[in-house]
């Protein structure tokens, strides 16, 4: 069997999975969810293996745009080991809205709650004739609170791998004008003295069609299941997400370099 058909067996078979779920662990859900996710991925070469890494994104949920979900910024710093090999390290800022059964407690809650966090990650890049290869590992440690006001900050740690795949349809390489093949499944688990039921936080499987517009900019559009263990450790969020991302890169070093090769957008 050949390596692509192998990995889209690998992301597709955690989606069929979850509508395969014996009767009483459908019982064990607890809501389910659809969500709009736009994000603008950039990356800006500032020296000869070193770029500026950034994210921002605006999620909303419910119906996709019905309630305000987050925004989510990151931002760090990239360096080329080699073809690959990169590392990237920074800081995380997202702010998350309370969702609507808040208004029906009688404690008073805090509308808008913000999160600090470090994040580091190590990006493995493979070839497999015509398509990619990518294994993220990305570890995180946050800083979070309940909405309740007067909640403090704890501290907890989450471990977060994905392997994904860009396949290019139209065309051998990725270029401008290539149309291609998004695929991908991440883990996330979470640890520290607060998470005692929930260690597995959750599974997002995605598929989704990507453009090159050109050396700069990239489009991409795609749906994701997520499967998000809650607190409680017995009840879940089972969420559709809608996804909707646009890559940018520059080069801002005075000597321009070759063009980046097709970076991934995450």
């Amino acid at each position: 069997m050949k390596a692509p058909l192998l990995f889209l067996i690998l992301i597709v078979s955690p989606l069929v999975a979850l509508s395969q779920e014996e009767p009483e662990q459908e019982e064990r859900i607890t809501s389910r969810r659809s969500e709009l996710w736009n994000g603008l991925y950039t990356k800006y070469r500032i020296g000869e293996k070193l770029f500026y890494y950034g994210e921002y994104h605006l999620r909303t949920r419910d119906q996709l745009v019905q309630n305000m979900g987050q925004i989510y910024l990151r931002f760090g710093l990239s360096y080329i080991i080699n073809k690959n090999l990169e590392i990237t390290g920074g800081i995380v800022t997202p702010f998350y809205w309370a969702p609507p059964e808040y208004a029906d407690q009688e404690l008073p809650y805090d509308k808008i709650v913000n999160q600090f966090r470090f994040w580091q990650q190590a990006l493995f890049i493979q070839s497999l004739g015509k398509a990619k290869l990518y294994h993220q590992i990305r570890t995180e440690q946050r800083w979070r609170r309940d909405y309740y006001v007067g909640s403090p900050f704890e501290l907890t740690y989450r471990w977060r791998y994905k392997i994904s795949s860009y396949i290019p349809l139209n065309s051998y390489k990725f270029q401008p004008g290539t149309y291609f093949l998004s695929l991908y499944n991440e883990v996330f688990i979470q640890t520290g003295k607060t998470i005692i039921r929930n260690p597995f936080e959750d599974n997002r499987a995605f598929v989704g069609l990507g453009y090159i517009l050109n050396e700069n900019i990239q489009f991409q559009v795609g749906y994701a299941k997520s499967w998000q263990q809650r607190d409680s450790g017995i009840n879940y969020n089972n969420r559709d997400l809608i996804r909707f991302s646009v890559y940018h890169n520059l080069d801002f070093t005075r000597k321009k370099k070759p063009p980046v090769d097709f970076q991934p957008v995450f």
